[in-house]
């Protein structure tokens, strides 16, 4: 028994330092984004890598998520007479809930590995000491780039996840399913609020903190070789993902 809460102890206190340690680096880079100078340059590619290459992956999943949650939605809706609720259902569901998470937890496998694998292969190699040696900061070279790359793409592709689900909900609604197209689109706009679209883009902002600051923490404190990298990498997106499940409960509760 004491063996059990031996390990049990052990666990909660390398969380809590696991978490300290990645507030500090969250704070430092929030202090390095401000100070000059900016590399507009380093701050683009990161941009491309994070979103651009990232779109098709986010489309594909949206628009399949939309058709899935138009088809299960007419089923039970059919029982009450209620289809002509399907465009309300998938409209709030993709822009408060599915399009945020799901787009997050989708960024987070594709870049959030790749942030972790990069700067682990860096630690490993020497390279960042040798950046300390060139009295150049790691963090301002490489960790705020990043990181203002996620922070401003995530909503981006939000918003382009939100779009293609919706579309994908009607295509299957008043294609394959025969729902009045006037119905949908109505009921589609009537109950959707302002509101609902800025709770996804504030979830959109915060996952894409989430990501860029543990993978990047992840990367940073890679041990061991290629190993070493190999497990950080999976320790990036095993967090981010938990990260970004757990963070969107409580978003959720104080918005709604």
């Amino acid at each position: 028994m004491l063996k059990f809460f031996d390990f049990l102890g052990s666990l909660v206190i390398r969380f809590i330092e696991e978490s300290g340690r990645i507030m500090l680096l969250f704070i430092k880079t929030l202090m390095w984004t401000f100070r000059p100078p900016l590399n507009l340059k380093n701050i683009v590619r990161q941009m491309e890598e994070v979103g651009v290459n990232s779109i098709p992956v986010v489309l594909i999943m949206s628009i399949f998520t939309g058709m899935v949650l138009a088809l299960q939605s007419y089923t039970g809706f059919r029982r009450f007479n209620a289809e002509a609720f399907v465009g309300t259902v998938v409209a709030l569901s993709m822009v408060r809930e599915l399009g945020p998470v799901l787009s997050g937890l989708m960024v987070s496998g594709r870049v959030g590995a790749a942030m972790a694998a990069e700067l682990g292969t860096m630690q490993v190699t020497e390279q960042v000491d040798a950046l300390y040696a060139l009295a150049t900061n790691p963090i301002k070279f490489l960790i705020v780039p990043r990181f203002l790359a996620a922070l401003f793409v995530m909503p981006v592709l939000v918003i382009l996840s939100d779009i293609i689900g919706i579309i994908g909900g009607y295509l299957v609604s008043v294609t394959l399913l025969g729902t009045n197209s006037t119905i949908y689109i109505k009921r589609t706009w009537d109950y959707m609020k302002l509101d609902d679209i800025y709770t996804g883009l504030l979830k959109a902002c915060v996952f894409g903190i989430i990501i860029a600051t543990i993978s990047c923490y992840q990367g940073f404190n890679t041990r061991g070789g290629a190993e070493g990298v190999g497990k950080a990498t999976t320790k990036a997106v095993v967090l981010s993902s938990l990260t970004i499940l757990i963070s969107n409960y409580f978003i959720t509760a104080m918005m709604f």
